[in-house]
């Protein structure tokens, strides 16, 4: 690994390094200053790929590159917002914006050293406030993979909590080591915040994170690391017998901390839900409890006290006046009043009276001779009722169903993805693409899955592509299309293989001005002014014209080019030979390794204005 940048060093001519914010295996972060934004704090993200593997290298650009594409498109105010991306001496670099504030790692660590943890009412609020971002995030497609204490920080002005760290450098780092990326699981998350899935496979769903975010609630509130809560024999969570919860928020903890994924709630926003309106969290116990009626609102809240059996010579009073009565007269036992023995005297004999009768007539009745008659003319109803109802109970309700959501990453336009799928699963394969890009999708290794092509607006692209066994064809729209797969109806599960190929026609070649045109060269010297580092030109270019500057640079200098957009410049030794990955950029800047006229070609595809800045230090 290389050494870390010096305090004070300028990057690309504008970052300068103030400190090392952290340091891991792969990689560093750095507070650094803005000068091209009045000096605006910043963190720069470093990944330092190993020099002595080109093919690690090279994998590194590929991968970087994609990743820095997927930053791009996160605009959250829970996340810092994306700035730039840079490669400068084999090293490449992430902008991204500084958050003031203090991770709840750190937090945690300061309340420990002085006795206490984080209470209910302050982890329930993080949990509110961190699952509408990941709702944000999963809804593009990503996931975030790396949810701890040490990832989201309590930013000081607004007091939110704010997510960082998405696990880039270390997937990076992880990925690039593994060549064999068939027989290599690579996977990025923290041992004991991250799900077996996650770490075992390699795979993340959008649960992974609510699990994740899960096991940072039960660290905080405990104050006690996942391996200290956790049962490794019984896979299971011990975390509530250090924390006395109020039990909805209790069990909706326990349902993201679930083993297996199809357990958990799917979506951050299922869990937002149920937190906000407890009413509506299911599951219910299979044996309900009996219903008891429920006190009205306006009763007592007096402690209720348990009373003795009440003496049978005592008679309740009817009101309140009456219990102070003496005009009335009270009696100490029913059999006082003669009319009520007499009603029940009269209801004795009525009764035994009914019973007699009811003997008499039964034993006085002959039984009935077995005939095959009555056996058609009695219907039998009951045998018939009761027979269908039985099944209902045996049969196995259908599974809840799951949608899995993943990027499906590309070498060299090709990617392939094989497993199994169950009747009530649904996999999308996320493909960025821009309009124009061909997409071919193919399905193998079994006939009972077939595929959807789905549009950015989640239609099918054409009539041809849904529910398909495979699909290729011209993409209209520039964004993110999905590779939707299902089982055939019917069939329980059934293995894939899924093979798509994404690749960018060539564009047509444009027709000459003019036949006799030919390609030429216009040569000029840039020279610096005395007392200056830099200097611009500003010219014409077209497809047939290449600009070509010379720079007379003394060894050890540093050279930095920035390019108006639209064309493209390589930089070329002073022997002719190009500067190694220097070829069709926008901006550059190295140290270069000997002195002379270096050249720089300036072109373009089309007829183009352009503004060539040049800055010479050392």
């Amino acid at each position: 690994m290389q050494p870390p940048i010096p305090p004070a060093t300028v990057l690309q001519s504008r970052y300068r390094i103030l400190s090392v914010l952290g340091q891991g295996g792969f990689g560093r972060t750095y507070l650094a200053e803005d000068q091209g934004r009045f000096n605006e704090a910043c963190a720069i993200k470093e990944l330092t790929p190993p020099q002595d593997n080109p093919y690690a290298l090279e994998k590194s650009k590929e991968l970087f590159q994609r990743e820095a594409q997927t930053l791009y498109q996160i605009q959250h105010p829970q996340i810092p917002q994306f700035r730039a991306t840079f490669e400068q001496d084999q090293r490449f670099f992430i902008v991204q914006d500084y958050v003031e504030g203090q991770t709840y790692r750190s937090l945690l660590d300061e309340r420990k050293s002085r006795g206490y943890v984080f209470s209910e009412a302050e982890v329930t609020q993080l949990v509110k406030q961190v699952l509408p971002v990941l709702a944000y995030i999963h809804g593009k497609g990503i996931i975030h993979r790396d949810i701890a204490p040490d990832n989201i920080i309590l930013r000081d002005h607004d007091k939110l909590p704010v997510l960082i760290d998405f696990g880039v450098v270390k997937d990076l780092a992880t990925r690039i080591q593994a060549q064999d990326t068939v027989k290599q699981h690579t996977t990025v998350g923290k041992l004991g915040y991250a799900p077996t899935e996650q770490m075992q496979t390699g795979r993340a769903y959008p649960n992974s994170d609510l699990y994740a975010l899960a096991v940072t609630a039960v660290v905080l509130l405990t104050g006690r690391e996942p391996q200290d809560l956790f049962d490794e024999n019984t896979m299971t969570w011990r975390w509530q017998r250090f924390v006395n919860l109020e039990p909805t928020f209790g069990q909706v903890l326990n349902r993201m901390l679930s083993y297996r994924v199809s357990d958990r709630y799917q979506s951050a926003t299922e869990v937002l839900q149920v937190l906000q309106s407890p009413a509506t969290m299911a599951p219910l116990p299979a044996t309900p409890p009996p219903t008891q009626a429920q006190p009205p609102t306006n009763v007592s809240r007096a402690e209720t006290l348990a009373v003795g059996r009440r003496d049978s010579t005592t008679v309740a009073p009817t009101s309140l006046q009456n219990r102070n009565d003496p005009s009335i007269p009270s009696r100490s036992s029913l059999w006082d009043d003669p009319w009520a023995v007499l009603a029940i005297g009269t209801g004795l004999v009525l009764l035994t009276g009914l019973g007699a009768w009811t003997i008499t007539r039964a034993l006085m009745t002959p039984a009935p001779i077995a005939s095959p008659t009555p056996i058609p003319t009695t219907p039998s109803p009951s045998p018939t009722k009761t027979a269908t109802p039985k099944p209902s109970p045996t049969t196995t309700p259908s599974p809840d169903p799951v949608t899995y959501s993943q990027r499906l990453d590309f070498v060299q336009g090709a990617a392939t993805r094989s497993g199994t799928l169950k009747s009530n699963e649904t996999l999308n394969f996320i493909v960025p693409a821009n309009q124009g890009q061909q997409l071919n999708a193919s399905l193998g290794g079994g006939e009972g899955v077939l595929l959807s092509v789905l549009a950015p607006n989640r239609d099918p692209v054409d009539s041809a592509s849904n529910r398909v066994s495979n699909w290729a064809g011209e993409l209209p729209f520039t964004g993110d299309y999905i590779i939707q797969l299902r089982t055939v109806k019917g069939i329980p599960k059934s293995d894939f293989k899924l093979n798509v190929n994404l690749q960018t026609p060539a564009p047509s070649p444009s027709p000459s001005p003019s036949p006799t045109a030919s390609p030429s060269i216009v040569e000029a010297v840039i020279e610096i002014p005395q007392g200056q580092t830099g200097t611009k030109v500003s010219e014409r270019v077209d497809a047939l014209t290449t600009r070509r500057y010379l720079i007379n640079v003394r060894a050890k200098q540093s050279l930095a080019l920035t390019l108006t957009p639209g064309t493209r410049f390589t930089v070329r030794y002073p022997d002719g030979s190009p500067v190694e990955d220097a070829t069709n950029l926008q901006r550059w800047s190295a140290i270069v390794p000997k002195g002379g006229s270096y050249q720089v070609d300036v072109t373009s595809d089309a007829p183009a204005e352009f503004t060539l800045t040049v800055d010479v230090q050392g």
